[in-house]
């Protein structure tokens, strides 16, 4: 069985590897599964006519809503599970701390050389103990992002698709919306998702709470989300935005309630390895039959020589 990945360092952390797996550098007529780095997701959709035989496109991010239109009809598509969950958690947290206890602010007065402990109006200051954060699309990074919080003494609640034990159905989203401190969006880009967060979901917040997007800019109505920051009745940190980038011009940009970067609550510096030593998890489970994790596409599961 054939694997095209690049021929880099980080190949090692795809090891061990069962018998009869090859790594390739290159594209060829036998490969049948792609670990999509970067360098090889610039190549496409014009690689796949190079590769008649191609079964599991293995990405390496979270998200796969870019990737799946580029990809023909019956191969798989799976998203890196569990890869980012610490690092975009992490994020969030520092997200939710910054803007609770007005960090832009201190950070602009830092700039101006301006020891200014009022400005930043004190009385808005708060920590966690006791608020409740509302995270909408609560899978693994929603579970992760749970445990980092559960030392403030904060109280989370998961909203999924469907109810589990650790997360309510979107249906009670009208009844837990006003409840929430803290919303964090997780939700991935889909048909269902793309602009959930409209003005109807942000009338529902608590006024003076924090929205937070970690997930997708497009789950977000941005024109919604602008006039219910203008208003002041809602603040926000955003990782991802719609558009993407941000223009200079955006609205966004000069709202004086608004804490944003440019789409990096993932890269750290170890992502990488974590992302292959989960490739090569999947290249055992592909070449033994088993089930494959985090799939996002396909006509049917699949397995190594089926």
């Amino acid at each position: 069985m054939k694997v095209l990945v690049p021929d880099v360092p980080l190949r090692r952390e795809l090891e061990p590897l069962p018998s009869g797996v090859e790594l390739v550098a290159e594209a060829g007529p036998d490969v049948e599964f792609v670990v999509l780095s970067f360098d090889i997701a610039d190549r496409l959709p014009g690689l796949f006519d190079e590769l008649p035989r191609l079964r599991v496109v293995q990405s390496l991010s979270a998200g796969v809503d870019w990737l799946l239109p580029k990809v023909p009809a019956g191969i798989i598509v799976c998203r890196a599970v569990g890869v980012h969950d610490g690092p975009v958690s992490e994020w969030v947290v520092a997200a939710i701390l910054a803007m609770q206890r007005r960090l832009p602010a201190f950070i602009e007065f830092q700039r101006r050389a301006e020891w200014n402990r009022s400005g930043a109006e004190p009385e808005t200051i708060d920590d966690l103990e006791g608020h409740t954060v509302l995270v909408v699309g609560h899978g693994s990074i929603g579970r992760a992002l749970a445990a980092r919080l559960a030392p403030f003494g904060a109280r989370v609640i998961g909203v999924a698709r469907h109810a589990r034990d650790d997360a309510q159905p979107v249906s009670a989203l009208p009844d837990l919306m006003p409840q929430a401190d803290v919303v964090v969006n997780l939700l991935p880009l889909t048909p269902e998702t793309e602009k959930f967060v409209d003005a109807v979901f942000l009338a529902r917040m608590k006024p003076g709470a924090l929205f937070v997007n970690a997930g997708r800019g497009k789950t977000v109505d941005t024109e919604a989300l602008v006039e219910a920051l203008r208003s002041g009745r809602i603040r926000a940190a955003l990782d991802v935005t719609d558009p993407e980038p941000l223009p200079a011009d955006h609205p966004l940009w000069h709202l004086p309630n608004v804490l944003i970067t440019p789409h990096i609550a993932g890269s750290v510096a170890r992502w990488e390895p974590r992302g292959y030593r989960f490739a090569g998890e999947q290249i055992r489970r592909y070449a033994a039959g088993q089930p494959l994790l985090g799939v996002e596409a396909g006509n049917t599961p699949a397995r190594h020589g089926a």
